[in-house]
């Protein structure tokens, strides 16, 4: 594994991801650990994003049903947001459902960063919902 870069994480490598996804989500964002927490984990293939051996990002993608892939859990640290992170973890996601054999991957993304997903390409598919007290709306995009 590089320094610097996106790597899958198998279940027994969650450490990391779970801390981060704690920092972002528990502590700065206000969601209840039980919701953060929701037992799909050993559902989901994990994504964990590297500086210089630090954590700073991660994502998990799960089957959702058929083809579809459902992204969840999409986080980057304050510090690293605007670096790119978001966009290589989302490549490394889309990489591994293509892999898979998903032709569709569906999110909820937190309305603050709608216009990020947009910018790669998915297409809002509902109206605003809330969703652990955060304002949401499910966005889809087909796979080449």
């Amino acid at each position: 594994m590089s320094e610097t870069g996106v790597e899958r994480v198998d279940e027994e490598s969650l450490t990391p991801v779970l801390a981060l996804r704690r920092a972002v989500f528990v502590e700065e964002q206000g969601v209840p650990e039980d919701r953060e927490r929701d037992g799909r984990d050993d559902e989901a293939v994990h994504f964990l994003a590297r500086v210089d051996g630090d954590p700073v990002g991660t994502a998990r993608l799960r089957r959702a049903g058929g083809a579809t892939g459902k992204v969840e859990r999409v986080a980057v640290l304050p510090a690293h947001r605007g670096d790119g992170w978001g966009r290589r973890l989302m490549t490394a996601v889309e990489d591994e459902a293509r892999r898979r054999g998903l032709d569709r991957l569906r999110l909820h993304a937190q309305t603050s960063v709608e216009g990020f997903y947009r910018a790669l390409d998915y297409e809002t598919t509902s109206d605003v919902f809330e969703e652990a007290g955060i304002p949401h709306v499910e966005m889809e995009k087909r796979l080449d």
